[in-house]
């Protein structure tokens, strides 16, 4: 098991998504590292009030601790008290302009080691996926966003794209408003049935396929026109991501219980979000289609 394999593919990924989005922006991300005084650390990439992203972060993280937090415990029970490694790259874009869809994606590997002196085997898994939240919804770019994460799992097996996007349509969903989040896309956790290579190798195919699933999305969206209507559409259905991250989303429960540094955890906060009570936008309109033609749950590729 080759851990620093892990550790050298997810630091590559994340610099080669910063050098591509730097392209796309024009304007240089920010390097923050850190370490966490119950061990490891990480690098985080941050940009904010960027000609194209207004807000965006790609992180990476290697921490450890001498007992698994609830959130993880609770989830496999029969791993509490181990002591744990985590490592992974975890980016959420938030886009200026309305019409470019939010984009999440994360891919990671988790270790329970045994107490010492212990014959119990190291239990392992990887986990990850990525999502599209847009705005204003747009069939082709569901297709395509779709079809890259299929492409990505197929040589893997036939049937881990459907099994992660039902995964991911499920994961991602705002249970307390019975909304998706967005349009989906595949999820996937506590995966290792193919070995220790294969499921590395899933994962790395995942990772890679980010940029040939979001890019080609910008490049066709980013010189949308859009008015105060569109910036404030989209501020409102930011609020439902800052709702589902505090609510619902593991990965931020195990990072702020873990000790984990809260500014890189909360960077996948919009800039700009708000609420309104009980509003429903005008039938017919380009965001009431978003409601009825692309949150609700579909398969993309027929």
């Amino acid at each position: 098991m080759n851990i620093t394999a892990v550790k050298d593919y997810l630091l590559t990924l994340q610099q080669n998504i910063v050098a591509t989005l730097e392209n796309l922006d024009g304007q240089c991300f920010r390097t923050d590292s850190w370490n966490r005084p119950e061990g490891g650390g990480g690098i985080s990439r941050l940009i904010e009030g960027g000609n194209l992203f207004e807000r965006g972060g790609v992180n990476f993280s290697h921490v450890m601790g001498a007992q698994l937090p609830p959130s993880a415990s609770a989830h496999r029970p029969e791993l509490a008290g181990r002591a744990w490694e985590a490592m992974g790259v975890s980016l959420v874009l938030h886009p200026r302009n309305p019409y470019i869809p939010t984009v999440h994606m994360n891919v990671r590997f988790f270790i329970a080691k045994p107490a010492e002196g212990s014959d119990a085997e190291p239990v392992f898994w990887f986990g990850g996926g990525m999502d599209l939240t847009p705005y204003y919804g747009h069939v082709e770019d569901a297709k395509h966003f779709h079809q890259s994460c299929k492409d990505a799992l197929e040589p893997f097996g036939d049937e881990l794209y459907p099994k992660f996007k039902d995964w991911c349509d499920k994961y991602f969903f705002l249970k307390h408003r019975n909304e998706a989040r967005g349009v989906g896309g595949i999820f996937f956790d506590d995966f290792s049935e193919l070995g220790f290579d294969g499921s590395l190798a899933m994962m790395q195919s995942v990772g890679d396929a980010f940029l040939k699933a979001y890019t080609p999305i910008v490049e066709r969206r980013r010189d949308c026109e859009y008015g105060e209507r569109e910036r404030d559409w989209q501020a409102y259905r930011r609020g439902r991501y800052v709702e589902f991250n505090l609510v619902w989303d593991r990965g931020t429960l195990f990072g702020l219980q873990s000790g984990g540094r809260t500014e890189s955890i909360l960077m996948s906060m919009p800039p700009v979000a708000n609420w309104r009570y009980d509003y429903h936008p005008e039938a017919g309109s380009p965001e009431a289609a978003l409601y009825s033609d692309f949150l609700p749950h579909r398969d993309w590729l027929v």
